[in-house]
């Protein structure tokens, strides 16, 4: 049987016409996912992350930081001193290995400083693979923001 993709539609909270679709292998990570999304919002200076996996969907950002948790392989080892909560490593997490169904929606923060939140829907979990490189980024719609915007 021919391998298949992973395509998520990665649109940035509070600007939904700003989004990507992405195509990601199975065996590929959070951490790659991460990098896919780096590159296709056009950032340019690496920071924390984290991918948080509420049981529904929510806005409330409690229930969201208390949900599962995947982070930058440097946070994921240094324990939070508020938090017990176990808290995975992004670039040990296979896409295979998280139950992923489609409409299944989840959330990415990228810089906990600056907090650029970014909404998740997996599109699909069985599209076909075409040759090249993954991650792929199969549609952009709208221009990417500064990842530092003028104050003034």
């Amino acid at each position: 049987m021919p391998e298949s993709v992973y395509v998520f539609k990665v649109a940035l909270s509070g600007s939904k016409d700003i989004w990507r679709r992405i195509a990601m292998r199975p065996a590929q990570t959070l951490d790659d996912l991460h990098e896919a999304i780096f590159t296709a919002f056009d950032r340019y200076d690496e920071h924390l992350y984290s991918f948080f996996f509420p049981k529904r969907r929510t806005t409330s950002t409690r229930a969201i930081y208390d949900s599962p948790e995947y982070t930058h392989p440097d946070a994921a080892e240094e324990p939070d001193p508020f938090s017990d909560k176990p808290v995975g490593n992004a670039a040990r997490t296979k896409l295979s290995a998280l139950g992923l169904v489609a409409h299944r929606k989840f959330v990415y923060l990228f810089d906990f400083g600056d907090e650029w939140w970014h909404d998740i829907t997996v599109e699909q979990t069985a599209a076909p693979c075409k040759p090249g490189k993954y991650p792929r980024v199969l549609e952009k719609h709208g221009d990417s923001p500064p990842q530092y915007p003028d104050i003034e």
